[in-house]
């Protein structure tokens, strides 16, 4: 969990928004938690290549990680961690956004593996959730390396960050939304593949995903509104003229 740093500020708004982050925190832990259970229980845990159908297993729980929670996180980090000083923020939203990254690569391998080395090869991106999955990670690492280049790398202008800024924020949380959309989707027709007509008999399997699905969209929801609602938005420290004074720290 992320804690919050130091003394939030004095607008009774923030009452709010720290039992609304700390909400958030709790629902994605639980969504991690849950898959795991899910994987561990009823889809025969995790393995390697030489077990392509457990290799698997490895995509929903590193993507759970690392497209879900830590992206949403890497968002929330200017509102989440406001007392922290603005530069502390940038290399916290790029840490959490490279590990994300690292994660979503090898869930794609996992994938791509178990696809490719089952006994019976199975075709690789026909299904809705492919495409718009694939989609998302495009659209994160677009975000990552346009927003890496244009504020951690000196030399961009500040006009060019200031015009660029809208976008990014944009693209980030549309990029999140239907990283979330994605996830729904490919657990639910996961579960459909592995229970067959018996999905429609609500075992605890079904249960479980259908549970993981709503904690999905429950954590989505939570993060997009903390991070949109004009109330919650961090205010300017002293600090942050170093950013753009140049001054040595």
């Amino acid at each position: 969990m992320l804690p919050i740093f130091g003394k939030m500020d004095t607008d009774p708004a923030m009452a709010n928004f720290k039992v609304l982050y700390v909400l958030t925190q709790l629902c994605g832990l639980t969504m991690i938690v849950l898959m795991g259970s899910w994987i561990g229980v009823h889809m025969g845990g995790l393995g390697g290549t030489g077990n392509p159908s457990l290799e698997f297993n490895w995509h929903p729980l590193l993507m759970t990680i690392g497209l879900i929670f830590l992206y949403g996180n890497a968002i929330l980090v200017y509102r989440g961690l406001r007392t922290l000083r603005k530069k502390t923020l940038k290399l916290t939203h790029a840490a959490l956004h490279m590990g994300a990254f690292i994660l979503t690569v090898i869930a794609l391998k996992t994938v791509f593996d178990s696809h490719n080395l089952a006994k019976d090869p199975i075709p690789n991106m026909y299904s809705l959730h492919s495409w718009l999955g694939l989609s998302a990670v495009l659209i994160f690492s677009l975000q990552y390396v346009i927003g890496f280049t244009a504020y951690l790398v000196p030399g961009a202008k500040e006009s060019f960050r200031a015009a660029l800024m809208p976008l990014h924020v944009y693209f980030g949380l549309f990029g999140f939304v239907l990283a979330v959309a994605s996830a729904c989707m490919g657990i639910t027709e996961k579960a459909i593949f592995s229970l067959g007509s018996a999905y429609s008999t609500l075992p605890s399997s079904a249960v479980m995903v259908n549970l993981c699905g709503v904690l999905f969209v429950v954590f989505g929801g939570l993060v997009v509104f903390l991070a949109t609602n004009p109330a919650y938005k961090r205010k300017p420290l002293p600090e942050d003229t170093v950013l753009l004074t140049g001054a040595s720290e």
